[in-house]
């Protein structure tokens, strides 16, 4: 589902406003500490009971979120993900989860779910600091962004768009990524 076009916008200025507000200038992206640094609780599926791990798995065979009260009126969020996945679906599924969070996602939808998706991928590879960095193919994105082949080919093309049809100067969100990162660009 393609989201409104301004909503791109709005998104990426919610994963700049995260990484500078953790203070995060490097990539890969350390999914587990930012959720550390946000105070979610991370669970594998592997540490769940049989019973649990089936539940979860009939609702994503990646992850899901929930809010769970810990004491009266004190909540927290935790983030399940399958441990079987590889590694680097699993910090996709992470980080997608954390999209649903930041984003207010309050009931699953198609909408929701591309927005998480479209969170998640610019997280771990925004076109600027591709550009940034003069990546020329997905094998190069994924190795540098820590990427499966599959994020890093469709990164690939969201950079492509974001060249073809992106304004032709940056905007404030983007010079303001560039800056934060500007130790890993050098």
């Amino acid at each position: 589902m393609r989201l409104l076009g301004n909503r791109y916008d709005e998104i990426e200025r919610e994963v700049i406003h995260l990484l500078a507000k953790l203070e995060i200038n490097k990539f890969p992206l350390d999914c587990f500490e930012i959720c550390e640094q946000l105070g979610f609780i991370v669970v594998p599926y592997s540490k769940l009971s049989e019973k649990k791990r089936k539940l979860l798995n009939i609702a994503s065979e990646d992850g899901c979120h929930a809010l769970w009260e810990i004491k009266k009126s004190v909540f927290v969020n935790v983030i399940y993900f399958n441990d079987n996945m590889p590694e680097r679906r699993i910090r996709f599924t992470i980080l997608h989860e954390i999209g649903h969070i930041i984003l207010n996602h309050t009931e699953h939808s198609d909408l929701a779910e591309s927005e998480a998706n479209y969170f998640a991928k610019y997280a771990l590879a925004p076109p600027p600091l591709v550009h940034e960095l003069k990546i020329s193919d997905y094998l190069e994105l994924a190795e540098k962004f820590n990427l499966s082949h599959e994020c890093a080919f469709y990164s690939m093309q969201k950079y492509s768009k974001w060249l073809r049809y992106g304004s032709p100067e940056l905007l404030d969100h983007e010079v303001t990524l560039i800056s934060l990162f500007q130790p890993f660009l050098m």
